[in-house]
């Protein structure tokens, strides 16, 4: 949260959470077929088949949803390092694992094992907190959780402060992480990154907006954030601290691009163009 936007909750402020999403699986691959086609119709049958349901082979469309033990632990171990590394307190698994039992089941398994095998000296489960620490936080241990998908919007609403980091599959991820944007004020300041083994991307959470391009209308602050996190990607923390000191002051000031200066009383709304001049010259 950004001191000074508006929000829909009353201590926006406790929000501060970072969400991992598994962007590469999930429904997101795009492995479906029309109802009525040739391919749906064999998938149905095949469905059929193998799980004697009675799904309607001429009017049923299907998905499949894959997902998978490496790419589950690349996940989990991406999120877990970077709470070891920021100080976060905890790391919570968001699924629907008692519902679809073997692929975000697994999700939920995979990611356990994880913290057990590999970060077992600085990760203490939920369970293990209770059962053995009661419920008191071992100095300098992270707490490994996890929340099924439905609760995990009602916990993020009412119990911000008990959740910092968040891995979920892609769905799960792309639910969660625009909520939390509306939390904080909107996708146009919101960060994102797809990072993978190799190569990293920053881009604004909220993608392209066509009928603005060219208007110089839009809050840049998502793209300048996300860029901000490129910096911390790279270790250049000081240089992102100035971004984000800037954002900071030049919001209070009420400087801000129409989707802001219409729900702060006395805002002065500025083009993006202008924006970006009062965050540069914020920096000082």
């Amino acid at each position: 949260y950004i001191m000074g936007v508006p929000s829909p909750c009353n201590d926006p402020e406790k929000i501060d959470m970072v969400i991992f999403r598994e962007n590469t699986e999930d429904i997101y691959l795009g492995i479906e077929w029309e109802a009525g086609t040739k391919e749906a119709k064999e998938a149905v049958s095949f469905v059929n088949r193998k799980t004697n349901k009675n799904l309607d082979e001429t009017t049923s469309g299907i998905g499949i949803k894959p997902i998978s033990e490496k790419k589950t632990k690349r996940l989990i171990r991406k999120a877990i390092q970077f709470a070891v590394d920021h100080n976060r307190k905890n790391v919570t698994i968001m699924h629907k694992g008692n519902i679809m039992k073997f692929t975000e089941g697994a999700f939920l398994k995979w990611g356990y094992e994880v913290g057990a095998n590999e970060f077992k000296d600085v990760v203490v489960t939920e369970q293990d907190l209770w059962d053995r620490f009661d419920g008191k936080i071992p100095q300098g241990k992270i707490i490994l959780k996890d929340r099924i998908a439905d609760n995990m919007f009602q916990q993020v609403l009412l119990r911000p402060s008990e959740y910092d980091v968040i891995a979920a599959p892609n769905l799960n991820g792309d639910y969660i992480s625009d909520l939390l944007a509306a939390m904080v004020g909107g996708l146009g300041l919101a960060p994102g990154a797809n990072i993978g083994d190799h190569c990293a991307v920053f881009e604004a959470t909220h993608g392209t907006a066509p009928k603005y391009a060219g208007l110089d209308k839009v809050n840049p602050g998502s793209v300048i954030l996300s860029g901000a996190m490129m910096l911390d990607h790279l270790g250049w923390y000081e240089a992102s601290n100035v971004i984000h000191k800037a954002l900071q002051k030049t919001i209070l000031n009420k400087k801000v691009t129409y989707d802001l200066a219409r729900q702060i009383p006395g805002a002065r709304q500025l083009k993006c163009s202008e924006f970006a001049k009062e965050l540069c010259h914020a920096m000082g």
